[in-house]
């Protein structure tokens, strides 16, 4: 009988519904919705009169953003690559995300400052329930390196990644901060935003901040991918 172990088809219990690419949609999503609480966290920052408990835990939600966002543009990378080293590592940034979730709703829940929702308690647990769900879709035995890996190569090192996504990060946030008030300034002319007490000129800042985010996001993500595809080389 003919042997077909040179066929690199799937593995036995390899998952073809497509299920194992569920945690990078998920993680592309708690990315956007880190860019959104940076949008808004800062402005609420910049108002007066809140409470020391309050004001700190916006500060602390803004880090949390800031190392999520650049945690998951090293993620992406792996995964655009192709690493066999995506789940894992995605299981650990998922962990430390669940952690912080429920740091973050004891500090809630325990000072008075704050008002119990039921709302944010139920988007708190859907959000450790998908959380829960992606770490069983990517654990050890799932086969899910048989997807996120390409056969035959070796992606290049971790540190490259890292500088790209950096340099990435900055060149693509100058890009969209520059657009940003560009785009901003046209529109308000174009919509006749009153200038009274600086109307137009926080709006052009706005959408200036909105570039900086998206573009820094972009340019991370592109540069990532770039590397990691140009640099990819045959396995000896």
């Amino acid at each position: 009988m003919a042997s077909n172990t040179g066929n690199p088809g799937p593995s036995a219990g390899r998952p073809d519904s497509g299920l194992s690419f569920v945690p990078l949609g998920w993680l592309l999503f708690v990315m956007a919705w880190s860019v959104y609480g940076l949008a808004s966290a800062w402005w609420l920052v910049g108002h007066s009169g809140l409470p020391d408990a309050v004001f700190y835990f916006l500060l602390g939600g803004l880090a949390v953003d800031i190392v999520t966002i650049l945690w998951g543009l090293y993620l992406l990378g792996l995964a655009l690559g192709r690493s066999v080293r995506f789940p894992g590592h995605f299981i650990v940034w998922q962990t430390a995300t669940i952690v912080w979730l429920l740091a973050r709703q004891a500090y809630v829940l325990t000072v008075p400052d704050f008002i119990f929702s039921a709302r944010s308690l139920g988007i708190t647990a859907i959000e450790i329930g998908i959380g829960l769900l992606c770490i069983y879709l990517l654990r050890r035995g799932s086969e899910a390196e048989a997807v996120y890996a390409k056969p035959g190569t070796e992606a290049p090192r971790a540190f490259v990644s890292v500088v790209a996504a950096l340099l990435g990060v900055v060149l693509g946030a100058a890009v969209g901060a520059v657009g940003g008030l560009l785009a901003g300034s046209v529109i308000a002319d174009v919509a006749e935003i009153s200038c009274f007490e600086g109307g137009c000129g926080y709006f052009a800042a706005l959408i200036g901040l909105a570039g900086l985010v998206v573009g820094a996001i972009a340019g991370g993500i592109i540069a990532v991918w770039l590397v990691r595809r140009r640099g990819r080389k045959p396995v000896a």
